[in-house]
């Protein structure tokens, strides 16, 4: 674009690409004032089909569903390729950190549609730990029917832990969608796939976490 003459500095045409700026030089794209941003936070509604990474030579990325090409962005969590839903990606290092920090105990929501039906007897186990082949069971977890699943409810992010607990059931997961992470929730306006930049408002809500 600079050399094409589209970006300018206080209204003068820049063809330097080394041009140096300080803070309170503006500029532009052509008639479009660009601002600057020290951290941005993205809501994306992930789908299935995508791996949860910045890059990957042979599978398709969620930042390739997502309009903006920062280089310093990064993922907060993972959902495996096969799970949908809320996934929040910044360039704020502390925010990521401290969202996934065992010690913080962040809940995470899911839809989770079983090949079989839950008993009673499985819904009790899975909300007062269980056994998945680690070293300590998990930590107490809430879960209630809905629609043709459940909502499970955790305070971990142990590797595949929700597909881990129903094999442990006997069980297998078919469907896993996250509803939400920490304060903020997947609301409805976010079409499978799009993403929005976060509100004030639910800015607001992870300031904790900062």
């Amino acid at each position: 674009m600079i050399k094409k003459n589209h970006v300018s500095v206080d209204d003068k045409i820049i063809t330097d690409a080394g041009f140096h700026l300080n803070e309170n030089q503006q500029v532009k794209i052509d008639e479009t004032v660009l601002h600057y941003e020290e951290y941005i936070y993205i809501i994306l509604n992930k789908p299935a089909g995508y791996i949860t990474a910045t890059n990957d030579n042979s599978s398709k990325t969620v930042m390739d569903l997502i309009d903006e090409k920062r280089s310093d962005l990064s993922i907060v969590g993972r959902l495996d390729k096969d799970t949908e839903g809320l996934l929040l990606i910044t360039n704020n290092g502390k925010l990521n950190h401290n969202m996934l920090s065992p010690s913080k105990h962040v809940d995470k929501t899911y839809y989770v549609i079983c090949e079989n039906k839950l008993s009673d007897d499985d819904i009790n186990r899975l909300c007062h730990g269980i056994d998945i082949g680690d070293d300590t069971p998990t930590l107490e977890a809430k879960c209630i029917r809905y629609e043709q699943g459940i909502l499970l409810t955790i305070h971990e992010g142990r590797y595949h832990q929700i597909k881990r607990m129903m094999e442990a059931i006997n069980n297998r997961v078919i469907y896993l969608k996250r509803l939400t992470f920490g304060p903020l929730k997947l609301d409805e306006s976010i079409k499978t796939g799009s993403s929005r930049r976060l509100t004030n408002e639910e800015i607001g809500l992870i300031k904790k976490y900062m």
